[in-house]
């Protein structure tokens, strides 16, 4: 042995050992950091592959995977309830910049969801859309389901690689669609849930359709449509891009293009950032700081529109206008190549081609007013009336002539009622033209405060208000309207009530229900595709709702009655916006109502600027006669 040997592995040694301290403590440090931001949860920006020649799971370890995915799941699902950390909300710039990860088996999932739930613990929100392949006009299962968090992180689930059993859904996957404290947000997903369950047996929950939050928020902005390509070139000056070539693309490619992921996730990423910039949680430049959003306060503000499909001009499954369902049907696509399921959906409140403001509202015929006069028995003018009414007195005999230019009537009884000086408003001849332009020669009616709010006042405020009714020409009023849009929407923010559709919250859905008819309907469908685990999950649903036990069949007359629940039900606790609007100010009485029809009529006067307006117009109209002849403890009955 040289000399040097021992020496020699003294030095190994000793230099052997600070190295593997080194990588120990290297390894330790890294353990122990913290996520920094929501840009470090983005960080995952190149799709995930299986593992080569990785070691097969046994089927316990694969259970305890699921059941750790689960239970890591109700974590995130309890924790989100609790007060959110104030982070960065990114812009959207910054949200599509982030790279989609794809996901192809349980192991790709289970990888990704971790982080996932990190974002949901955040904000509770995921931006969903759905692309499909249709060959000769019929539509193929879901290829792709795309899910995107607040952060911009997407991950794009290829859904073909779990037909037919080949896989089962990660519990998971499963859990997070279904869970009620988690929105899924998106144009037309709640028809994607519809296809979902109708597919693979999945049930999606608590979704809003981003065209109904548009709508409620009147946004003067939204001018070209409530299609997701529309509604990001209005509120987020995003353009997307909608080529027939890329939508129509084969969405169960053996691999996915670069320009496909890229269109696939940019869907999912757009509608969380357009329910961010509607909600005020997303600003236009910088990353704006927000303390977070429990799933409590975002429904809130989503009040009537979770679960509630949107009917514009549809008939069909799949959410496409019936003329489109018909172009589809007549022209399939060249040489058999695949339609996409993205859908452009035009603005259901307009046409495609714009037209002059006011066209298509129906002027009057006639004029409005007649300005025939009624006198007292002892010749006191009492007010004005319409030619009609003045020859009613004629005919009943309890009226007579006293001139026909200006017509006048005279009537043979005393009235219940007389003016209180000449100088009333129920006296003065009014002119038969727009009191903004003076236009004269079409016209129609105007409600100062709208009837959805004058309908719920107290009778003694209702009687002969024909001084709210104003005339506007047809572009007066359309202008008017859209101003009106604004201050509703402003009283819908002050007293917590929202606008919308009145049936999409009058009407709710049975969740219960819905979710056996749902199972009923995958059952029917799938028959003998669905694995088998989830087929006794539907099974059992069905037979709990119906009552029965395991030794009862459940025949196909079972399912189809099941298939055939009717889910929606009347919301006894809807409360219309006007009625809640109206009954916010009569908390505080007479005044608080009167001060309601001052508001409107202030609006009137500053956003349309009338210069014809009838003499003795005024905005507190009437309220000085309120007040003396009722009081201001009136009680309050409202209709």
């Amino acid at each position: 042995m040289s000399p040097r040997g021992p020496l020699t592995t003294v030095i190994t040694t000793v230099v052997g050992a600070a190295l593997g301290g080194l990588l120990v403590w290297q390894v330790y440090r890294t353990k122990r950091k913290k996520p920094s931001s929501v840009q470090k949860a983005a960080e995952p920006t190149v799709p995930l592959r299986p593992v080569e020649n990785a070691p097969a799971r046994t089927e316990s370890q694969q259970t305890q995977l699921l059941c750790l995915a689960h239970d890591e799941f109700k974590t995130a699902e309890c924790q989100t309830e609790s007060a959110p950390r104030a982070v960065h909300i990114p812009t959207c710039k910054q949200m599509l910049a982030v790279k989609p990860v794809t996901v192809s088996s349980q192991e790709d999932w289970l990888e990704m969801w971790p982080l996932m739930q990190k974002e949901l613990l955040v904000f509770p929100v995921l931006g969903l859309d759905c692309e499909w392949v249709s060959m000769k006009g019929r539509r193929s299962e879901v290829s792709l389901l795309q899910m995107a968090t607040y952060s911009g992180l997407c991950v794009l689930v290829r859904m073909l690689t779990f037909r037919g059993g080949q896989q089962q859904f990660p519990l998971s996957f499963v859990e997070v669609l279904r869970d009620p404290h988690v929105l899924k947000v998106g144009v037309g997903c709640y028809d994607d849930g519809k296809r979902l369950t109708r597919d693979y047996g999945l049930s999606l929950a608590t979704t809003v359709d981003l065209r109904h939050l548009a709508l409620r928020e009147s946004r003067s902005s939204v001018s070209n449509g409530l299609s997701l390509k529309s509604l990001a070139a209005d509120l987020l000056n995003v353009p997307l891009d909608k080529s027939l070539e890329l939508r129509c693309s084969n969405w169960e490619a053996d691999q996915l293009t670069l320009e496909q992921t890229t269109y696939a996730a940019r869907d999912a990423q757009i509608s969380v950032a357009l329910f961010l910039r509607v909600l005020g949680l997303q600003t236009e430049t910088g990353p704006a700081l927000s303390s977070g959003s429990s799933y409590s306060e975002l429904v809130s503000r989503c009040q009537g529109l979770v679960d509630v499909p949107f009917r514009g001009r549809w008939d069909g499954d799949d959410g496409a206008p019936e003329g489109e369902r018909r172009r589809r049907t007549r022209k399939p696509a060249m040489n058999n190549s695949p339609e996409s399921g993205d859908q452009q959906v035009p603005d259901p409140r307009k046409n495609n081609r714009r037209k002059p403001l006011g066209v298509g509202y129906s002027a009057r015929k006639s004029p409005l007013y007649d300005n025939c006069f009624l006198n007292a028995p002892d010749g006191q003018p009492l007010c004005t009336c319409d030619k009609k009414k003045a020859l009613w007195y004629l005919d009943k005999g309890i009226g007579e002539l006293q001139s026909e230019d200006p017509f006048i009537v005279r009537l043979l009884f005393e009235p219940s009622g007389r003016p209180d000086s000449q100088q009333d408003y129920y006296l003065t001849a009014k002119e038969n033209l727009c009191v903004v332009c003076g236009k004269a020669d079409s016209y129609i009616r105007k409600n100062i405060v709208p009837h959805e709010y004058r309908r719920h006042f107290p009778t003694e405020m209702k009687d002969h208000n024909s001084h709210d009714i104003l005339l506007l020409c047809t572009s007066c009023h359309a202008a008017s309207n859209v101003h009106d849009g604004f201050l509703k929407q402003q009283l819908a923010n002050e007293f917590a009530a929202p606008q919308g559709c009145e049936e999409g919250v009058r009407v709710l859905e049975d969740s219960d229900r819905r979710r056996v008819r749902s199972a009923a309907r995958a059952l029917l469908s799938a028959k003998d595709g669905l694995p088998e685990q989830r087929r006794d999950e539907l099974q059992l649903l069905i037979r709990n709702y119906m009552d029965m036990n395991e030794e009862q069949e459940l025949t196909n007359e079972v399912l189809q009655e099941a298939a055939d629940l009717k889910t929606r039900i009347l919301n006894e606790a809807y409360v219309p916006h006007g009625l809640k609007v109206v009954r916010a100010h009569a908390q505080r009485g007479l005044r608080g109502l009167m001060e309601l029809e001052r508001r409107w009529r202030r609006h009137f006067l500053t956003t349309m600027q009338p210069r014809h307006l009838p003499p003795l117009w005024s905005v507190d109209h009437n309220h000085s006669k309120f007040l003396r002849k009722f009081g201001e403890d009136l009680p309050i009955k409202l209709n």
